[in-house]
């Protein structure tokens, strides 16, 4: 919006020439995200307040860490003030024409949408089960499904009519014309390995990865900063991926693909980034305010949609090895408890506890141990992905 105010004073007199800094992509990010910074901090106090007001306290589970049962009523769904910071923080300084920031603004807030449904099921209408686990997966099935369909021509194209030019031709030819290679899966640290997906290979690839980084963000929310920080680690290297994808210099001597309008999303990962930290002020060791579903989810959403418009799916998973992590825990211990169960009558357990990061508590460790070790994990992680850049 500030973009297109600073345009046309420009067109107005030659005195407005100064805002022609707001033409600069690292400009109007570096002020995103100083802006998601200073919402949050402002409005944080304020959001809190009103959580513990409406009584949206988080419970916690009689079974799980004893030293835990000591979080119990503290305020939950504090995602909405991550998602406040975002969403003002990009509206005013990205692009508004730009089609890749609204397609994961859009699915941000939807998967928002079904966080804060779920969780105020479960603390304001005391359902434990909150949304049901088939509801809630039919749901991000839906908007997962939609964000691909349109990414799957997207981002091989410079804009929408482009885009509905290229899905009609799919249509007209049987569903049989194969994509562009923009929307092949590279592999990275090799400089010519990539593999044609399709239309419904990028499909079903990129659904996965939106709902799993959404999921997997979800359940490595079980501690004090423990989600948030790799968040914002993440986010902020896959803003630099978005930077480079969208510069036709950087891309060419890079070896990635050029993906026109790429790198406006530079503007969400850094009001993302912004607000991720505004809200570790309150969600640091010992918590004010967690985020909920309503946080987590929109968030891996988020992570999920950039790595696809940056082509850049199997480095979300190695920067992300923390989430990956602890999803594939609570799949081992659960798939492990039921066959032994079933085979031996009684099941058993691989880990202490799952998610990983219980496992860890239950093994002695104590809790800012468990953050701050993995955080420096993310740290390492990120840069192993940074460095893919150069290593072809």
């Amino acid at each position: 919006m500030l973009l297109s105010l600073a345009q046309w004073l420009q067109t107005l007199s030659p005195e407005f020439g100064f805002f022609r800094v707001f033409q600069y992509l690292t400009f109007r990010a570096v002020m995103a995200a100083l802006t998601a910074l200073l919402i949050g901090l402002a409005f944080g106090p304020w959001v809190i307040r009103c959580l513990t007001e409406l009584k949206i306290g988080q419970p916690v589970r009689e079974y799980g860490v004893q030293a835990h049962l000591a979080k119990s009523g503290t305020p939950t769904m504090g995602g909405v003030l991550i998602l406040i910071g975002i969403g003002v923080a990009t509206l005013l300084w990205f692009d508004w024409s730009n089609r890749f920031v609204w397609i994961v603004m859009l699915v941000t807030m939807g998967f928002g949408a079904i966080g804060w449904v779920d969780d105020w099921r479960k603390v304001v209408q005391k359902n434990p089960e909150g949304m049901r686990s088939g509801e809630k997966y039919f749901w991000q099935s839906v908007i997962g499904l939609l964000a691909a369909l349109y990414l799957a021509f997207s981002v091989s194209e410079t804009s929408n009519l482009r885009v509905l030019e290229l899905f009609l031709r799919w249509v007209q030819s049987g569903f049989s014309t194969d994509l562009p290679p923009k929307a092949d899966l590279i592999v990275p640290f090799f400089k010519t390995v990539s593999y044609p997906l399709g239309v419904f290979g990028f499909i079903a690839l990129t659904y996965f990865v939106i709902v799993g980084a959404s999921n997997a963000v979800n359940l490595t929310d079980g501690l004090d900063g423990l989600a948030i920080m790799p968040v914002v680690l993440v986010g902020s290297a896959l803003g630099i991926f978005a930077y480079l994808t969208g510069n036709a210099v950087f891309s060419r001597y890079l070896l990635i693909p050029y993906i026109p309008g790429a790198g406006e999303l530079l503007i969400f990962c850094a009001a993302m980034a912004g607000a991720g930290l505004a809200f570790l002020w309150f969600n640091a060791y010992p918590a004010q305010v967690f985020m909920g579903d309503v946080g987590a989810l929109s968030l891996g959403g988020a992570l999920g949609t950039i790595a696809v418009i940056t082509r850049q799916e199997i480095v979300l998973g190695i920067m992300g090895g923390v989430f990956v992590l602890e999803a594939l825990s609570v799949m081992a211990q659960v798939g492990w408890f039921k066959y032994t169960k079933k085979k031996y009558g009684q099941g058993r357990r691989i880990l202490l506890m799952a998610p990983l990061h219980h496992h860890f508590e239950k093994s002695g460790w104590k809790e800012t141990q468990v953050v701050v070790r993995f955080w420096i994990i993310t740290m390492l992680l990120c840069l192993i992905g940074l460095a893919s850049l150069k290593l072809r």
